[in-house]
């Protein structure tokens, strides 16, 4: 089900725009439950990654597309690339670049680009890479050499293994055992990957160059989260190591912003609804920092951020305070306790909590009046300290694959062909 308004805090950003004039469109991944809401866009075109019903798999606008633009690849039932026990093995795009997501993403916000609707626009362009599997089209699958590539940060066990989730992801996604090989070749062609992305934003930056108002057009870029690729011999996302939440955040307003301008104010994804609604001439920050007055010397910088994962009291929520050159992270499965400087030690391979015992009690006492702030004190105990669970190893399972389909391997191949697989083939 879909969150109501009370529980997101408010409209979604592109509601919020469209009441304010702007002429709305998106394209490309919106990663959303259910997989069709309505996120208030005019114009919302789909490219989603993971789609859990062969009746949204149909209805998917990319995956319509593939299949009347280019019908010899309709037999593909995942189109990014192999979403099975290859979801971290190197891979080729079945398709070529013209008929990639990627490529489809660009020419439709293109388009939107060049509509010559009076209005100001609010677009958004989401790509579902380089998030896995890593399968860039040629030739960005044979860009980068493995042997160049820089191998992966490995820790102490009581750092990397800290949080037992890590463990049970890398198992889930057939992971747990990459050699320093293979984590060089994943890195490779993920660096394919967003070579490819890089060269698809310069073709949408040089369509938005062609109107007359792109001096006066906020362009955002960002990601919403990294990927380990075997730092602390993890993968995914869903930590915070720098790895997984140290992320591209660039913003340019070439009529207001100076190009190259830096700042020490922390960053946030939290910010994006108040760089856009604050241009708009509406802010609205919410859980934000007014970014942009940041930058103009209109506000101070913000200097500490707190980022929470997971709902509060329960076995997965983790917590995150940075402030300065420091990092605390608290993980409620076992009640564990992470500093990390992040300046002197950016590989977090080295713990300062025996050596900056004081800090860490700061910096848990700041993420405690966060939580009681904001009502969150399930993650408490009656004494208002950090609740942590007795720690609890996570079964190990397998995903045998993404999406609609297989629920255990078999050799029978009338097997194979039932349910959604025959959906497929009828398709061809």
């Amino acid at each position: 089900m879909a969150k109501n308004v009370n529980e997101r805090t408010g409209d979604y950003l592109p509601r919020r725009m469209s009441d304010l004039g702007y002429k709305t469109w998106g394209v490309g991944k919106f990663h959303t439950k259910p997989w069709n809401e309505d996120l208030g866009f005019e114009r919302q075109l789909r490219c989603e990654e993971n789609l859990a019903s062969t009746e949204a798999f149909d209805r998917d606008d990319y995956v319509q597309w593939l299949r009347a633009n280019h019908p010899g690849f309709s037999h593909l039932e995942q189109v990014h690339g192999e979403r099975t026990d290859m979801y971290y093995t190197p891979q080729t795009r079945a398709q070529p670049l013209e008929a990639t997501a990627e490529h489809w993403v660009t020419d439709r916000a293109i388009e939107e680009l060049a509509d010559p609707d009076p209005r100001p626009f609010f677009g958004f362009v989401s790509f579902v890479q380089p998030h896995p599997p890593i399968a860039p089209p040629i030739p960005y699958n044979r860009m980068f050499d493995p042997d160049a590539m820089p191998g992966a940060i490995v820790g102490p066990d009581k750092i990397d293994h800290a949080d037992p989730y890590l463990v049970w992801m890398n198992h889930l996604i057939w992971a747990e055992d990459m050699s320093d090989a293979q984590v060089r070749q994943v890195r490779a062609r993920y660096c394919g990957e967003i070579a490819y992305i890089d060269a698809c934003m310069g073709r949408i930056l040089d369509a938005l160059r062609t109107r007359p108002d792109w001096e006066n057009t906020i362009v955002m870029f960002f990601s919403d989260h990294g990927d380990h690729l075997g730092d602390h011999r993890a993968w995914q996302k869903e930590s915070y190591f720098e790895s997984a939440c140290h992320i591209p955040f660039l913003v340019s307003w070439p009529a207001r912003l100076v190009a190259g301008q830096s700042t020490d104010s922390l960053a946030s994804l939290t910010d994006i609804f108040g760089i856009a609604t604050r241009a708009a001439g509406a802010p609205e920050f919410r859980d934000g920092h007014d970014l942009l007055g940041g930058l103009s010397g209109e506000v101070p910088a913000r200097t500490a951020l707190i980022a929470l994962y997971e709902k509060a009291g329960q076995r997965d929520f983790k917590a995150m305070v940075r402030r300065g050159d420091w990092k605390y992270i608290w993980i409620a499965n076992g009640g564990l306790e992470l500093l990390f400087n992040i300046t002197e030690n950016p590989e977090e391979t080295v713990l300062r909590n025996d050596d900056q015992a004081l800090l860490v009690e700061e910096l848990s006492a700041a993420l405690v009046a966060h939580l009681v702030e904001r009502g969150l004190t399930n993650a408490l105990t009656a004494g208002h300290r950090l609740r942590g669970l007795p720690l609890e190893h996570l079964n190990p399972r397998r995903i045998l694959q993404f999406e609609r389909g297989v629920k255990n391997f078999t050799t029978s191949e009338s097997s194979a062909c039932e349910g959604d697989f025959k959906q497929i083939s009828q398709n061809l």
